[in-house]
């Protein structure tokens, strides 16, 4: 049964005592914790600090509302569709009053850079999503700049909508709210708008690269940054190569939802409270169990996902198809030609979206489909042998 009630709280930064019942490890997106349109450089120092295993929650915030084209005052862009500012987020009110974006900047408000203890460049950063908290029941779909894919069709312009989490059977949807309709009207209950599923994922998460420039937030990078894989929600794992000493760790363009492709620009733009346990993988383990490891790649829901970006799909395919074949055969000890073979067959390979300037293309691949213990239990066969060396002293 739907109820077209807003479901779900409204999560403000936790209080001093609060986070101290946490251990101290927790990072609010306020206005110093946070860059607006730009990534970290390696010249930004840590926010925060984590050994190499250890866990952390991260705030982050939504770019939708705060933009300039929205009237960069989130107080009066959702209180014109019925939001009273008492169910908006005090730190999302904050970045457009304290912060300015570049002209050539992104949207994407980002919270970080933290440090992982002993990760050094060759390293990877293993990245476990713990729990992903939706910290408001609203969020907003967008498309602007003609920079969807359907250009030159008349579906072109800056317009949007606004999304509202409802119950269906218990379950968190997204409600699309009709033009002319307020958040709280009970018109909600009829309308033939559609709804759809949450699945709730981080669309940046990355490590700082090597270099004193703060790299626009849009596209994807070899580091990590905006890679918009749908398949990051709770439970999947994500593997950076660290660039700079400490990692330099973290996220941004929080999602409810998001479809293969993101092609109108955006995905369901909403707020979350994201855990993490970050874990140092040596390069000599890396090496060992990866081979070449020198872009972003992932295991989620029994798969694993070999990325490819470019700002051409065909060759964003032909990365993802490369970089499968050799996280494959240096698992599972196969030949090239097997597994390409294999991979024909028995794979999909996906748009994860088509619209960050860089396209990006991630293969699903079941795990299940190979023998041995890295087909059983990827992140245990991989926990086992970062355990063996750091008993040995690597």
């Amino acid at each position: 049964m739907k109820d077209s009630r807003a479901f779900g709280p409204v999560l403000q930064r936790l209080t001093p005592e609060e986070a101290r019942d946490m251990g101290g490890r927790y990072v609010p997106a306020s206005v110093r914790n946070t860059f607006w349109g730009v990534l970290p450089s390696r010249a930004d120092g840590p926010i925060a600090s984590v050994s190499s295993g250890q866990r952390i929650t991260i705030d982050t915030i939504s770019h939708e509302g705060l933009m300039p084209d929205q009237g960069s005052d989130p107080v009066r862009y959702f209180g014109s569709r019925g939001i009273g500012r008492g169910e908006l987020l005090e730190d999302a009110i904050a970045i457009p009053a304290c912060k300015s974006r570049g002209e050539h900047d992104g949207s994407h408000v980002v919270t970080g850079p933290i440090e992982v203890k002993g990760a050094k460049p060759g390293d990877v950063l293993m990245v476990s999503i713990d729990r992903l908290e939706r910290r408001a029941p609203y969020g907003v779909i967008s498309t602007r700049h003609g920079r969807g894919v359907m250009v030159d069709s008349g579906l072109e312009g800056d317009y949007g909508a606004l999304c509202k989490v409802i119950s269906v059977d218990g379950a968190a949807f997204g409600q699309i709210v009709p033009d002319g309709t307020q958040f709280h009207d009970q018109a909600l209950d009829k309308t033939d708008y559609p709804s759809f599923p949450l699945r709730p994922f981080l669309g940046i998460m990355g490590v700082t690269p090597d270099s004193d420039e703060r790299k626009c937030s849009i596209p994807p990078y070899a580091f990590g940054g905006n890679i918009d894989v749908n398949d990051m929600t709770e439970g999947s794992t994500l593997f950076l190569p660290v660039q700079i000493d400490g990692a330099g760790f973290y996220i941004g363009d929080p999602h409810y939802a998001q479809g293969d492709g993101e092609v109108a620009l955006t995905a369901l733009e909403a707020p979350l409270r994201a855990t993490v346990t970050l874990t140092v993988i040596p390069a000599k383990v890396a090496d060992d169990l990866f081979g070449i490891h020198d872009r972003p790649f992932a295991y989620a829901g029994g798969k694993l996902l070999a990325l490819g970006l470019h700002e051409d799909l065909d060759e964003a395919l032909r990365q993802s198809v490369a970089y499968s074949i050799s996280l494959l055969s240096s698992l599972f000890h196969l030949p090239k030609k097997a597994i390409y073979l294999y991979l024909s067959a028995a794979a999909d390979f996906d748009v994860s979206q088509a619209v960050d300037l860089v396209r990006g293309i991630h293969s699903r691949i079941p795990l299940s489909h190979f023998e041995g213990p890295a087909a059983d239990n990827l992140i245990g066969y991989i926990m086992q042998a970062v355990e063996q060396a750091v008993k040995q002293g690597d």
